[in-house]
Formats: C-alpha cells, structure tokens, sequence
C-alpha cells in the first residue's frame, strides 16, 4: 500500500512553489492544462497553483510513506486514550455524587434491594455471591472523605489520559514521551492484576499499553534508541521530497565547479604547451659588471698609426694608471741588448 498516495486521499496534496529559481524548476512543470507543481508527499505533479510558496526553509514538513502509518497508529492509539479518560471522568464524576449524598442513595438502594433480588434469583443469577451487590454495599459502608479521594485520583487518570491523547493526536515528541512515562508507570500495577486473575479487560488493556511503549521507543528511537532523535530526524529528512531536490542540486552546483576547475587546468596546461621556448643564457660580462660596486674595464687605447720614416708613437698611459707600461729600452736593458739610437723624424 502507498501510504502516501492514502495521506493525499485524506488530506489533499501538499504543494510549494519556493523562491529559489534552480529549485522551483524542479518542482515544476508546463502541461497542455497549465502549470503543475510536485506533491511533496506522494511526489506527483498536481496541475493548479501551488497551495503555498516562499523560501525553502518555510517549506511544510510533510509526513510520506511509512511516516503516514505511523501517524495513523499514533492515532488510534490517541482515540483509545480518549475513550479510556472518557470513562474514567465518567466515573470520577460518579463516585463524586455518591460520596456527596450517599445517605439518600443508600436508603434507595435498600428499597430498591428486595424486589431486585427476587428478580436477580428469577433470572438464574446467585444474589448472595454477586460481585456487583458486594461492591455496591462496600461502597455505602465507606467513608465519605476515602470516596472523595477515590474521585480525585480518578480525575487525575483521566486528566493523564487526555494530555498523552493530545500529545499522540497532534504527532508531538513530547506527547510520545509522556505517553512512554506514563504507561510504563502503569504496566508493574496491570501485572500484578493478572497474576491475581487473568480476564479478557486486563489482558486486552496490558497488550494495548505494551504494544504503545515498545511501538514508541523502538520506531520513534526515543531514550536514545537506535540512533536517538539525531537518526530519527535524519531519516525525515531523507525520506523528504524537497530535502531530496537541494541535496542533488547541491551535488550539481558541486559537480560544475569542479568541471570549471578541471578547464581552467587545462587551458592553463595546453598554453604552457603551446608558448615560446625560453631566450638563451647571456654571455658573461655582456649584461655589465657582476656586481653592482664593480667599475667597468677601461677601454684600450687606440693605436695610432705613424706617418712615415716616422717611430711609432708611445701609447698612451693615462688610460691605465694603474698598469704602468714598460718601455723599449728597459726591456731591452734588461734582456742584455744594448739600446737603439733614435731616429729623428726628417722635416
């Protein structure tokens, strides 16, 4: 059974047009009929304007699939506790009016007592052994302010009941808690009851309350069973229709940057490929003194040619300071070879 197409049947279909453009283009559609939206519980496209709309985050939290069966059975377990305050009120209101004009009862009752029993005895029923008549006559012989007690606690079962249908009727965390605290109080009291006396009342009313505990903590995961409130949650949200859409617009949102990434990368590596090869390696020297303090070398003196019958001329030493330069006759002086007189230039 598709609980969701049974929660729509019930309640309508649950529409949203959300403001975010990427989003509401998933959610919606163009048909031959007009417009359509998705259901965000059974999922399908319902033709008509959307029967809400705004930000993504306004959306409404929409029960589906098992989630409506369970609110069913939450459900039915709150019109049994209605029932149940229902006859308890019933008899608080009761024994109230009893404890308050007990007197005017009992002498009714006295009255009343002879013709019932011929009656009781005509029917088959044994008068003296009648559950009923002694309950009745432990009730008169009483005292007024135990009946009025007895009526207090009573009401309170009944107020208790009604708060925890409430809690179930309306799917609150809180009222599957107080439904869980406030039955398992009563289970010990149920148990012993039947193994006083085991009757049909107090076996259907001990299957109905356990049933409730165990339903609760196990399927709602309260007290921190099977993951806690975190795990219950996190099974909503991915079992939600419009949970489901921003995961996977966020995962293509993801997948597109990483695809722009991946082209940057390479056109940045086919124009690597595709550039100039490098200039080659300057001479030393040829980009200036390797330091910057570093002079650069003088220039070497030009030689200039002599006329003829003329000597050639003495470089020229002030370029190079530091070089003094050795001339002819000191080196020839020095090598054992006597001087050559000097020729004077005929004018």
């Amino acid at each position: 059974m598709d609980w969701s197409l049974l929660g729509c049947g019930a309640s309508g279909h649950v529409t949203f047009a959300p403001d975010e453009p990427a989003l509401r283009d998933r959610l919606s559609t163009t048909a031959r009929e007009g417009p359509a939206w998705r259901c965000l519980r059974c999922g399908t496209f319902v033709i008509g304007e959307p029967t809400a709309g705004g930000p993504a985050a306004s959306a409404p939290r929409v029960r589906r699939g098992d989630q409506v069966r369970s609110a069913l059975i939450l459900r039915i377990f709150a019109v049994e506790r209605f029932l149940r305050a229902l006859i308890v009120a019933a008899l608080a209101i009761a024994v109230w009016r009893f404890s308050v004009s007990r007197l005017s009862l009992e002498q009714a009752y006295h009255q009343a007592l002879p013709p019932l029993k011929t009656l009781l005895r005509d029917l088959g029923f044994s008068v003296d052994h009648s559950k009923l008549l002694g309950l009745l006559h432990e009730a008169f012989t009483a005292n007024s302010r135990t009946l009025g007690f007895i009526a207090i606690g009573l009401g309170a079962y009944a107020v208790i009941e009604i708060i925890e249908g409430v809690g179930l009727w309306l799917l609150k965390r809180w009222g599957e808690y107080f439904a869980v605290i406030a039955t398992s109080l009563g289970l010990p009291y149920e148990i012993y009851d039947l193994m006083n006396k085991v009757t049909v009342l107090r076996l259907v009313a001990f299957v109905i309350n356990l049933g409730l505990v165990l339903y609760l903590v196990l399927a709602k995961r309260l007290f921190g069973v099977r993951g806690g409130k975190k795990a219950y949650e996190a099974r909503l949200r991915s079992e939600s229709i419009l949970d489901a859409e921003l995961a996977a617009l966020a995962a293509e949102q993801e997948v597109a940057v990483e695809q722009e990434v991946a082209v940057e990368q390479e056109a940045t590596a086919e124009a690597a490929a595709q550039g100039t090869p490098a200039p080659p390696p300057e001479p030393p020297g040829a980009a200036g003194p390797p330091w910057p303090d570093a002079e650069a070398p003088a220039a070497a003196a030009p030689t200039v040619p002599s006329a003829p019958g003329e000597a050639p001329a003495e470089p020229d030493t002030r370029a190079t300071p530091s070089n003094p330069v050795t001339t002819v006759a000191s080196d020839a002086d020095e090598a054992g070879v006597p001087p050559l007189p000097r020729r004077h230039p005929t004018r």
